[in-house]
């Protein structure tokens, strides 16, 4: 992934000819993607709102789809993109602390404040307890953040989820529902981790033809979450229909609260603006389709509504933050 002033993840690991073709073919495709990305859910998650009888089997590909998701990432990431943990381990342990300490104290702060039933409580929380969305490295691309501390915050904390996403559910989320955590982690081993590493070693087995997909990639997501998204909106249209403006409530206040508190934290340690804006971004937006799928499956379905929701405005929140970003200095 590139430095502070660089174009893109995948334009400066190398010099050769073919990978930066693919890497400016994979640059214009993500800003399209990234730009349609919030159209194309809403229009998912509309449909599924108030058509959802055609989509209500769809709940058993959730998981499917979202190691779908996963591997696409592990074929973005290269062995170079972890170098960045020994060269500048502040920023990372900052970032990696930063999301799994804000989000989830978030989560539980707004779901007080808001006092949300049960199962939507257990949902903002298990959004918060997610690691970064897979977004976030390019918007914060698009806002002329640090994108390699980006991709590394993101892939740290996604090889780290097994692990604290079930605890700090457990920890959080386990006064308002049941959390079997030991059943969570291993999910979230089959669904994440496998996958990433999978996607990883394909990378460096099989360079030449994962160069040549690179380019399709962010369709792939992009089709792949809107899938997540019409498939728990359609299980639970008539929830939303009842609490629906609560939802889009908390979701907002959570994501913006991750924004601003990310931002600052990072100010508070004198971090150079462009790793304040990839602190904000990595921050405030999840992994919102992993937590919508994992509440389906360990919650109730309106637990998974707000991690669907999320999965909206985390894209269209970043793309309008990033738009700011371009054209400020601070």
């Amino acid at each position: 992934m590139p430095t502070d002033n660089s174009s893109h993840p995948q334009a400066v690991r190398t010099a050769d000819p073919a990978e930066v073709a693919a890497a400016s073919a994979e640059e214009r495709s993500a800003r399209v993607a990234v730009t349609l990305f919030p159209l194309l859910i809403l229009a998912g998650g509309a449909l599924a709102l108030f058509f959802p009888s055609p989509f209500t089997g769809l709940a058993a590909f959730i998981n499917p789809a979202l190691m779908l998701i996963m591997f696409g990432m592990g074929l973005t990431l290269t062995l170079p993109d972890f170098a960045l943990v020994v060269r500048q381990p502040l920023p990372v342990l900052l970032g990696v602390v930063a999301q799994y300490v804000i989000m989830p104290l978030l989560g539980l702060g707004v779901s007080l404040l808001l006092q949300l039933p049960p199962a939507l409580a257990a949902g903002v929380i298990l959004v918060g307890c997610a690691p970064g969305g897979t977004a976030s490295n390019v918007v914060t691309y698009l806002a002329k953040g640090n994108v390699a501390l980006s991709v590394t915050m993101t892939s740290v904390s996604t090889l780290l989820a097994p692990l604290f996403t079930p605890l700090l559910t457990l920890w959080l989320a386990g006064q308002y529902m049941p959390v079997d955590a030991g059943a969570m982690a291993l999910s979230i081993v089959q669904i994440v981790l496998i996958p990433v590493v999978l996607g990883l070693a394909a990378r460096m087995l099989i360079p030449g033809l994962v160069d040549r997909v690179l380019p399709a990639l962010p369709w792939v997501s992009v089709l792949a979450i809107t899938f997540v998204v019409i498939a728990v909106v359609s299980g639970s249209a008539e929830a939303i229909f009842s609490a629906g403006l609560l939802i889009l409530l908390a979701v907002v206040l959570h994501n913006a609260g991750g924004y601003l508190l990310g931002y600052g934290a990072a100010k508070l340690f004198r971090l150079p603006v462009p790793s304040r804006r990839t602190m904000a971004v990595e921050v405030g937006m999840q992994n919102s389709g992993l937590a919508a799928g994992l509440a389906k499956t360990y919650f109730a379905p309106e637990a998974a509504l707000p991690g669907a929701v999320f999965s909206v405005w985390h894209n269209v929140s970043g793309a309008l933050v990033a738009a700011f970003w371009r054209r400020s200095s601070k």
